[in-house]
């Protein structure tokens, strides 16, 4: 059990957490000024010390490098014991296991951190077999270069050992390269250690000055991490060593352990700079449900593809308005953007379609043309479109249409309406005509299939149709081969409010208090483009044949949150940012996720749940 070590914020794998003693020290955080060692077993037999809150006590251990065999591990392991104070455990990443400490301090960090691949694979085996909300801490490894990267891949302590010991050989440390020192005519740098003149500068103000700046760089990361735009640093940051370019692209690879620990929203925008902006998770992810789980429910309009806009939401910008008053509700809008893909016009406010800026130069990198390419061909070969309206331009767009529509796999026609620019008179009177003769569809038409396809994306394939009504024409359930039926019925919801600021509503006007509907099932929150469920909603959802993101608890009422040890297990799908239900044997809730499933079953500190409505059972 973890008693003194506290999540706070979670930035992907990277966290913002506490050392709960008696001065709490904000982490990622360097180790050496709360740490108490209590001696390596290798010199002899030690005491388990008398700990108490001023330190993180390091118990009794033996460290195994790096490449110790697994017979020496097992001959020569520790029976560590029950700790009543802060305390730290010795594991390596091959052996790592729960022991009940408050951090974990691998003994074998120098043999992989300098390898982009097996430090990957060391900190997600260590992880995986670690307590979620235990402290990862790696010693004599850290300097201001790194440790931005060992932060995002969720080390929480470091030390400053390798950046002192570099600064008594000369080696001068920032942020982005190592200098030797005599190569400096002066010092870029106006820490304390640095304040006097160069030819006074010795290897001891080195070492100082190297631990000021690793400082400064975890108060960079920690602060990053506040904001939710560690990944945008890290971009840059990764670029200044080659290992570290090689760690970030293998995290990328390790798409399970980044998705779970990503949250499903967040304010922080996403800032489309480089190559890698494409591989983030927020990227991967909206793309795989646009294609896996959203379903057009418009199936007698034609698709219309336009481009995107600097404004959020596209249907805010003066552009996206011209393409409005030409296409008058006659075909479905459909966004193609890099890095997003393509957007349906009802998932425009779903994050992260309306939280990213892209550098906009006007040329399309062949990586950006490949990726969204591959998500409008997997659009079209999940829904069903009598014909494509390509309103978009040549550079980068045009390509992507053609590219799309000369695939084999790809059954339907590509008719081209852009004239030199989308904007142009002309253009629009292309645009116009081609729509000539195609049913509008209504107001209340777009506001249902909206609610209904944030629910797709949110829950799962056919969740809109499951909870709001629309299987079938005649809103029964079709069977399970009959996929034409499933989708494009009416709904059996009613909608109010303004969009993006629609309310659901039973549509049974009974149920409901005078004057209103029905029950309300649901609020739209346009900040993040998703669902906020009322109990009612809640009790809809569970009812349905969506999937249900269920948290279970123990025998109490939760009022205002849920905090893991209260958990007795929770879906593994939850991601933070979840709409969940949380039931018990006396309550009945609906919240939003605050940590991901599997952290909430395995943790014993921390919120789980905000809850925002509870009833008694």
């Amino acid at each position: 059990m973890t008693d003194y070590f506290e999540v706070h914020e979670r930035d992907g794998a990277a966290r913002l957490g506490a050392v709960r003693l008696a001065d709490p020290v904000t982490t990622p955080a360097l180790a050496d000024p709360f740490l108490d060692d209590a001696g390596s077993l290798w010199a002899g037999h030690r005491e388990v010390p008398n700990g108490d809150e001023s330190a993180l006590t390091v118990l009794p251990h033996r460290s195994f490098p790096a490449g110790t065999r697994d017979e020496v591990r097992e001959s020569f392991a520790v029976e560590h014991p029950d700790a009543e104070f802060p305390s730290a455990a010795v594991v390596d990443s091959r052996s790592a296991r729960d022991v009940g400490a408050d951090a974990y301090l691998l003994s074998d960090a120098q043999g992989f951190v300098g390898h982009g691949e097996g430090f990957r694979d060391a900190i997600v085996r260590a992880k995986e077999a670690l307590p979620p909300d235990a402290a990862l801490g790696l010693s004599g490894v850290a300097t201001p270069r790194n440790v931005a990267l060992l932060a995002y891949a969720g080390v929480d302590l470091v030390d400053e050992t390798l950046a002192r010991t570099k600064g008594t050989q000369g080696m001068y440390l920032t942020a982005d390269a190592e200098h030797f020192l005599e190569d400096l005519d002066e010092l870029p740098c106006a820490c304390p250690a640095c304040a006097k003149p160069r030819s006074e500068f010795t290897r001891a103000d080195c070492a100082d000055h190297n631990v000021n700046a690793l400082r400064a760089e975890l108060r960079r990361v920690r602060e990053r991490i506040r904001s939710g735009r560690l990944r945008d640093y890290i971009e840059g940051q990764a670029r200044h060593e080659g290992w570290l370019t090689a760690a970030f692209r293998e995290f990328d690879d390790q798409w399970g352990y980044l998705e779970q620990r990503t949250p499903l929203m967040r304010d922080a925008e996403v800032t489309a700079a480089s190559a890698e902006t494409l591989d983030r998770v927020e990227i991967r992810r909206f793309a795989d449900r646009v294609t896996s789980r959203y379903r057009n429910r418009f199936t007698d309009q034609p698709l219309v593809l336009v481009p995107c806009s600097a404004t959020k939401p596209y249907s805010d910008s003066q552009s996206h308005r011209q393409f409005h008053d030409a296409i008058q509700w006659r075909g479905h809008t459909v966004s193609m953007t890099s890095p997003i893909g393509v957007v349906p016009q009802e998932l425009e406010t779903t994050y992260p379609a309306q939280h990213y800026d892209s550098v906009v130069t006007g040329d399309w990198s062949e990586d950006e043309i490949g990726f969204v390419a591959e998500v409008l061909r997997r659009y079209l070969d999940r829904n069903d479109y009598s014909r494509v309206i390509a309103h978009v331009p040549e550079d980068g767009y045009r390509e992507i249409c053609e590219r799309v529509e000369g695939d084999p796999a790809v059954d339907v026609d590509f008719e081209y309406t852009c004239v030199d620019h989308p904007t142009t008179d002309e253009s629009l009177g292309e645009l116009n005509a081609a729509l000539q003769g195609e049913p509008a569809y209504s107001k209340r038409e777009r506001e249902h299939n909206t609610v209904r396809a944030i629910a797709d994306y949110l829950l799962g394939d056919g969740a809109g149709d499951d909870l709001f009504g629309g299987r079938g024409a005649d809103g029964e359930e079709a069977g399970d081969g009959d996929e034409a039926d499933r989708y494009g019925g009416e709904a059996d919801v009613r909608t109010t409010g303004r969009y993006p600021k629609l309310q659901v509503w039973a549509d049974d006007p009974d149920a409901g208090r005078e004057g209103e509907p029905g029950e309300q099932l649901a609020t739209m929150v346009p900040q993040y483009g998703t669902l906020s469920f009322t109990l009612a909603g809640a009790r809809r959802w569970v009812e349905s044949d969506a999937p249900t993101k269920r948290v279970e608890i123990d025998a109490f009422v939760p009022h205002g949150s849920v905090l893991a040890p209260g958990v007795v297990d929770a879906a593994d799908e939850i991601r933070v940012g979840d709409e969940v239900v949380v039931e018990g044997p006396k309550a009945f809730a609906v919240g939003r996720a605050a940590m991901s499933g599997p952290e909430m079953a395995e943790s014993t500190r921390g919120v789980a749940v905000e809850v925002r409505h509870a009833d008694e059972k």
